[in-house]
Order: structure tokens, then sequence, then C-alpha cells
């Protein structure tokens, strides 16, 4: 199962990976042009809670972790979103998923999910829906003009296309290890091997 390396994709690290920023780790590529790549780990949720770390949503009775997204600034926070429409001030990046930067779209979200009643208005009068659902990720991953396709060709990483439920519905800790299993006997072998390769 491999896919070309477009936006909307999962990488994969493959078990050469030893570089502890992407080792076991799941990125969804949001953007590869000819200036460049980057994408989120999707796997690596922190302790930090979103409402504390975001105090403009403090009050909000909710629980969210952040994910830590990549070593890339990681005190810019994104946000992916899994919703029917595209909500404000986002970025398609493939099917139903969005990547949003917005500080006001982000507190809607949260505002939003929390109440029964109807959608919030964003500055331009958009509503949100209510039914979203989100992740925050503090950095991002990087790549400048053809540096993915050069880790490509050594198997760093292993392409397939995207499916938003290794993002929002998965268990973060099950991903990469059923991600692999999902490659056949070949990658399944890897599935059980620890994080730490000095543990083997």
């Amino acid at each position: 199962m491999s896919s070309s390396l477009e936006k909307g994709t999962l990488l994969i690290a493959g078990p050469g990976m030893y570089d502890p920023n992407f080792r076991q780790s799941v990125i969804l590529l949001c953007e590869h042009n000819d200036r460049g790549s980057m994408g989120l780990v999707i796997n690596r949720p922190t302790e930090l809670v979103l409402t504390e770390v975001v105090h403009q949503l403090s009050g909000a009775e909710r629980d969210d972790v952040v994910y830590s997204g990549g070593p890339v600034q990681p005190d810019h926070l994104l946000i992916l979103i899994r919703a029917d429409w595209e909500p404000p001030s986002s970025h398609h990046v493939f099917s139903d998923v969005y990547l949003g930067t917005d500080l006001a779209t982000l507190q809607s979200l949260v505002s939003g999910s929390e109440s029964s009643d109807p959608p919030a208005e964003d500055s331009r009068g958009s509503h949100l829906p209510l039914d979203a659902v989100f992740r925050g990720y503090a950095g991002y991953a990087g790549w400048s003009a053809g540096q993915l396709d050069g880790e490509l060709a050594t198997e760093s990483w292993i392409v397939v296309p995207g499916d938003s439920k290794w993002i929002f519905d998965a268990d973060p800790k099950v991903v990469w290890p059923e991600l692999m299993r999902s490659l056949g006997p070949k990658h399944a072998v890897y599935a059980t091997m620890p994080r730490d390769p000095h543990l083997n």
C-alpha cells in the first residue's frame, strides 16, 4: 500500500527512523509543493491541556490535550478540524479535514461544541459547525524543497492515503503499530518494536 507524495497523505516513520523527533511517528502532510513541505505529527499527545495553554480559552470545561506537532516553532499552535464544510480561516487538507491557525475559530469550536445553542458566528458572519471535531498541535514538521523526496529515497517514510480516523478516532498510542500492521507481513513484524531503539 503506497501513495504519491501529496497534501493529505500520511507519512509513517519507517522502522529505521531513529531521529527522536520522528521515531514511530505518523505525520499528516498538510502542504507539499515545489517550495517545500509541512505536516503535523498526529500521534504525540502531551500532558498539556489546551484550555490551560491557550489562556483565552480559560473557563471552558474541556480536557483536550495539546499534541506535539513537530520540532519547528513549538510555541506556535495549529488546529486540525474535521467538519462537513470549511471552517472560517482554515486551509483544506483532504476530504473533510482542515488546518486552522485562527484563535477566533478555535474559541468558536470550543464554545460551540459545549453548547446546545445555535452555532456562533465568526467576524464575517459565517456559522461554525457544532459537530466539528478538532485537535490542537504545538509546532509542526517542515522540509525544504526536495528534502522530503530525499528522505523517501532512503525509506525513512512510508506514504499511505490519508484517513481522518487515524487523527480523530484512534488511540494515538496504537496509530503507528496499527498502520504498520496494515502494510502487510513485511512491516507488521515491526509493530511491537519499542519506541526506544536501545531497548531492542
